[in-house]
């Protein structure tokens, strides 16, 4: 039985295993981003409070959840939003936290002003915590990238969706897009470009990139294109500036939604694979709910692919 706590201003509530999902439920987020730091899994999110008759996302703020047994959840409350930075207007779309050098670096999408910087269009930005919790500020003070870096792309939302990874050679990258994926270097700060902006060509890639590595491979996984609803297909590569093969699909369409979001992580000797769908009541495309599955690798590192069974049981494929 599902049980809902008021715990020092914190949601704390437990489900069992057989009902995990979505392991969300008293609020719709969307757009999961996992990290691990001091036994604790930190999970970041994004927030849908559009009505049910809504055509279109509005999504105010950032969450930050919690677990050390990913039964029992904390939900952090909303700790940024797009008012955070000066220069930013509109939605709070998908965005990863990070910790490096004891610093907790929470990348962001969301939209510019127009002003004597940028015309508008999406972008990204910055904020940085001592906490993995906050309180977070504008680590920079202006976007790290906006709509005028990048020209591959006509339309002005293609520069959204970071992920960040920190290689063991302590080089960081960045990824993002919409429509094309993008990467770039980042300095040892965090908020400083170290590179050329590169433009990759990736099969039936859409948005919402996540990347990381396991073992010697580096994996870029990512909502595809699919069958119009969004999909979950990925790439490996022996570096992360390529080159990268595709490997297929993780998981085909979500229930109840046109979009999906990866975010993967290994926790207490097993890996998992977060998502979001449109599952609960009165959910839609507007009005996501974050789930998450086991997942699995077979021996040459390729991704056992997830099914979803029209009752919406979770199985993995052998």
């Amino acid at each position: 039985m599902k049980k809902v706590l008021l715990f020092i201003g914190l949601f704390v509530w437990s489900q069992s295993s057989q009902s995990q999902n979505p392991i969300i439920s008293h609020i719709f987020t969307a757009d999961p981003a996992p990290i691990v730091y001091n036994d604790t899994l930190f999970l970041y999110t994004g927030h849908d409070t559009a009505s049910v008759e809504a055509t279109n996302y509005k999504m105010p703020d950032w969450h930050v959840f919690s677990t050390t047994d990913m039964v029992n959840w904390k939900d952090h409350g909303a700790l940024l939003s797009p008012h955070t930075f000066s220069w930013a207007t509109g939605d709070a779309y998908a965005a990863q936290c990070i910790e490096r050098n004891g610093k907790f670096y929470w990348f962001v999408s969301t939209f510019h002003k127009k002003d004597g910087r940028s015309n508008g269009g999406a972008a990204i930005g910055v904020a940085v915590s001592d906490r993995p919790t906050g309180p977070f500020k504008d680590a920079i003070g202006k976007a790290l990238i906006i709509n005028e870096m990048t020209k591959d792309k006509e339309h002005g939302w293609d520069d959204i969706d970071p992920t960040v990874f920190v290689d063991d050679n302590g080089q960081a990258y960045m990824f993002w897009g919409n429509g094309s994926c993008k990467w770039v270097k980042l300095k040892e700060n965090m908020i400083e470009l170290d590179s050329d902006i590169h433009v990759l060509k990736i099969k039936n890639f859409i948005e919402g990139p996540w990347v990381y590595k396991r073992k010697n491979l580096y994996y870029l996984v990512y909502a595809s294109e699919g069958t119009k609803p969004e999909m979950i297909e990925y790439c490996t590569a022996p570096h992360p500036e390529g080159p990268w093969t595709y490997q297929g699909i993780i998981q085909d369409n979500v229930n109840n939604s046109f979009t999906t979001h990866p975010g993967i992580i290994d926790y207490k000797g097993k890996s998992y694979f977060f998502y979001h769908d449109g599952s609960l009541p009165t959910g839609g495309s507007y009005r996501r709910s974050i789930c998450v599955d086991y997942m699995y690798y077979n021996e040459d590192g390729t991704i056992q692919k997830i099914i979803q069974t029209k009752e919406g049981v979770k199985k993995i494929e052998p």
